[in-house]
């Protein structure tokens, strides 16, 4: 689909009532969301892939306090935590987004993962195993995630990541997967304050953030850096309230975490040769004249900071 219509689609169902049923239907049975088998398992990779920067950094999930960053349709990263063995998982959305089908799904689907979260966690496959089948027939049974986990994974939507209630110094992990490009630079600011308030001395967030265009995902027409070409005037045409870009680069989210006080530990953000070669064949507008040659191409990032 060319970028242009589905950024037409989506700005016009931000302004229609029941849009937001719209754009998830259409995500679910014609978009992204259609092949739901492959959408989680890549969720579960990510997931396996935080573990370990954790695993590194000396940070164990097993009894930890967890807040998540934007929780979406469905749950994934607070189910991995909570076979993991996390004492609490606290999962916040300015939205209330999730869906119960999609919920019993990814319930279902994680049988399929069983191995992999035993080895990235050092959990026992059969207690995992064991956990798994639990949970989906609770939740099939129509218990909530609350109820379904025990008390541990706590979904609090709508509600504000930048401002959680929760008690200073309470938390060992904050984290979010492909999030944060979607936020507005100040909400950013707001939510790693918060991060710092709340996180035990010590304490961690680790961030992965998909920082190329989006729209490249349904039209291979163009690439991820496509969007660098223009303003700000003109982007705002094509931004919307369901698929909102920040465009900021790689640096600004290190940056921004170096200015709330953490102390970065990890930081992927590598320019590729590919990169390189689209960001020459495209006029970059002047308002990223500040970034350099690699900052600006530079399409993802995980990152880890400590308090």
């Amino acid at each position: 689909m060319d970028w242009r219509v589905k950024g037409a689609i989506q700005k016009a169902l931000g302004y229609v009532p029941g849009g937001d049923r719209i754009h998830y239907m259409l995500q679910r049975y014609a978009g992204g969301m259609r092949d739901f088998g492959r959408e989680c398992d890549i969720k579960v990779d990510d997931w396996s892939i935080m573990v370990g920067h954790l695993r590194a950094a000396g940070v164990p999930v097993e009894g930890a306090t967890l807040v998540e960053i934007g929780t979406g349709w469905y749950p994934t990263f607070a189910f991995c935590l909570y076979f993991a063995g996390a004492a609490r998982v606290f999962t916040f959305d300015l939205n209330r987004l999730m869906k119960d089908d999609l919920v019993h799904a990814l319930a279902d689907r994680l049988a399929a993962h069983v191995a992999l979260i035993a080895r990235a966690t050092g959990v026992a496959e059969d207690e995992v195993k064991a956990e798994q089948l639990s949970l989906a027939t609770a939740l099939r049974g129509g218990a909530s995630l609350a109820q379904a986990t025990g008390g541990i994974v706590d979904y609090r939507a709508p509600a504000d990541a930048s401002a959680t209630s929760l008690l200073a110094s309470s938390v060992d992990i904050v984290f979010s997967n492909s999030v944060l490009e979607h936020v507005p630079r100040a909400g950013i600011e707001a939510c790693f304050a918060e991060a710092y308030r709340i996180l035990r001395p010590g304490g961690v967030m680790f961030h992965s953030v998909n920082c190329g265009d989006h729209y490249a995902y349904t039209d291979r027409s163009i690439d991820q850096l496509h969007y660098l070409q223009y303003s700000e005037d003109d982007w705002a045409k094509w931004n919307n309230e369901f698929l909102y870009q920040n465009r900021l680069r790689a640096i600004d989210f290190i940056e921004l975490a170096r200015h709330a006080g953490f102390t970065i530990e990890v930081d992927t953000s590598r320019a590729t040769p590919e990169r390189l070669a689209q960001l020459d064949g495209i006029q970059v507008d002047p308002a990223f004249a500040h970034y350099t040659r690699d900052q600006l191409a530079i399409t993802s990032v995980d990152l880890l900071a400590r308090k």
